[in-house]
């Protein structure tokens, strides 16, 4: 007799749960994608997720949510501020059904959670028991739903043998292969939650889909094995259409995250280039009236601005003065450009009444406004969804 404690698919009666889940996801509602929401259905289904997560709840009880809320929202026409009470008690129902009692999530860690995310909303406990009878109406007190989540686990254990070709060549560590493929399939099965397309095909299907997906990404060859096709009841040509628009998502998802990385780094080169820009400016002279002191004459100030232009067209004739390939030449020549810039300079110690505030910048080297193009893609380092799957 099988133990409670055991997974299903590592018991006795493997072969009758999976034979009994094939049989009634043959009975599953039809799901036609009407709902007026449709549009929203993507952000419902990731705030799902991450509740999901926060809570740490099983894939199973996630995925069966996601399905209760899609199921619904097919159904009737829900207004848009009741969907998130809707979407929690999905989540509550579908843990109490998949997960023990104390892995339930409580309804003040879900308002916690909606109150951290700004979001407004207080859910009470009288609202969120007229929503849970509600939804058991709805389904007719049957939660009992074969989600994709039902049948990964079992599609695993085929997944990888030792027949199998990674590039070509013969598989050196098969639990290594089969830890790469096992996370890489339940990438995928978060996948088929993305979108509502998925729910074209039965699940057994999806499942069966995202391990011949991985072996595709893996580069396993052949991509699906005799023995996958025992175990699963489907051909490569069934699942190949499936398979396609999972890859076409996976796609989306590296680009995506390419996009965000090379936006990050944009910002950061643009950040830095500014850092540099801030400490070598053009060489300039700049001379400030104090605030504090204004000058009252203007016979003064036309003595101010005279010995300034001469100041200025010194330092400019010294900049633009042709250079002798003599280095005795070159050296007077910056002698008397040097003492040009004292005499012009002394009259205004002498003329000035009030205090002066002057800075003076000068750059190694002269530099030239230019308009600068950044590439529109770097390469990252790692694309988010896929080596997400290989963290620990």
């Amino acid at each position: 007799m099988q133990r409670m404690e055991e997974p299903w698919w590592k018991g006795e009666l493997v072969a009758e749960i999976h034979q009994t889940l094939r049989l009634k996801e043959l009975k599953l509602p039809l799901y036609k994608a009407h709902s007026p929401q449709i549009g929203m259905r993507h952000y419902f289904a990731d705030l799902l997720a991450v509740l999901s997560n926060r809570c740490r709840l099983c894939p199973t009880a996630r995925h069966l949510a996601v399905y209760l809320l899609d199921l619904f929202m097919d159904s009737y026409d829900v207004a848009l501020r009741q969907l998130y009470v809707i979407s929690v008690a999905c989540l509550l129902l579908a843990s109490k059904f998949e997960e023990k009692e104390d892995r339930v999530p409580k309804l003040e860690q879900l308002n916690s959670f909606a109150c951290m995310c700004n979001l407004n909303l207080v859910i009470t406990k009288k609202d969120l028991l007229k929503m849970e009878l509600l939804l058991l109406e709805c389904f007719n007190w049957n939660l009992c739903l074969p989600t994709p989540a039902h049948y990964i686990d079992y599609y695993l254990f085929a997944s990888v043998s030792e027949s199998d070709l990674h590039n070509g060549w013969p598989i050196i560590s098969l639990a290594k292969v089969r830890a790469f493929v096992e996370k890489y399939t339940h990438y995928f099965l978060e996948v088929s939650l993305q979108d509502h397309v998925f729910r074209s095909f039965r699940p057994s299907l999806v499942a069966a889909a995202c391990v011949g997906a991985s072996r595709i990404c893996l580069e396993i060859s052949p991509p699906w094995t005799t023995q996958l096709q025992l175990l699963t009841r489907y051909s490569w040509e069934q699942l190949a259409p499936c398979i396609d628009l999972m890859l076409i998502v996976h796609d989306k998802n590296v680009k995506d995250a390419e996009k965000d990385k090379s936006h990050a780094a944009r910002l950061r080169r643009e950040q830095q280039l500014v850092e540099r820009l801030s400490f070598q400016t053009p060489t300039q002279v700049l001379f400030q009236q104090s605030q504090y002191h204004p000058l009252a004459q203007h016979s003064v100030l036309s003595q101010f601005y005279s010995p300034i232009q001469d100041l200025c067209s010194a330092y400019r004739d010294s900049l633009q003065a042709p250079q002798s390939s003599s280095l005795v030449s070159g050296s007077s020549s910056s002698l008397h450009s040097y003492s040009t810039l004292q005499a012009s300079f002394q009259p205004v110690l002498q003329t000035l009444q009030g205090p002066i505030t002057m800075q003076v910048a000068f750059s190694t080297e002269p530099r030239h406004c230019l308009s600068l193009t950044y590439g529109s893609s770097y390469f990252s380092e790692h694309h988010s969804y896929t080596t997400g799957c290989f963290k620990g």
